[in-house]
């Protein structure tokens, strides 16, 4: 079974920073792109960021220049350090990777963490 497990969400104010991780574990042969999702309340599901295994990144343009993604091969983790945050980033955020395990090759979700920005 794969599982991908976020961490460091939280409440922090406008201007803030957070740094999100997601990892991989199982019975994974290898990963190939990885991303970040977010989800506001009565919203649909956008991708934040993406990174391929060779590292190559894309932003929504709502997020460049202040966010950033990269990942630890080694670890099979990807992050997510986010700055300056604003009000408008509040949202569940899942990480994503397509991956190959010992059977298959398919799209994994975890379970999302919740990130609050207000004052």
């Amino acid at each position: 079974q794969v599982q991908l497990v976020e961490s460091g969400g939280g409440l922090v104010q406008p201007g803030g920073s957070l740094r999100l991780s997601c990892a991989a574990s199982g019975n994974i042969v290898s990963i190939d792109a990885m991303a970040w999702y977010r989800q506001a309340p009565g919203k649909q599901r956008d991708v934040v960021a993406r990174i391929s295994s060779s590292g190559s990144t894309n932003y929504a343009d709502s997020v460049k220049g202040r966010f950033t993604i990269s990942r630890d091969n080694a670890k099979n983790t990807v992050y997510l350090q986010m700055n300056s945050l604003k009000p408008e980033d509040t949202a569940v955020y899942y990480c994503n990777a397509d991956l190959r395990t010992t059977g298959s090759f398919g799209t994994y979700w975890g379970q999302g963490t919740r990130v609050t920005v207000s004052s």
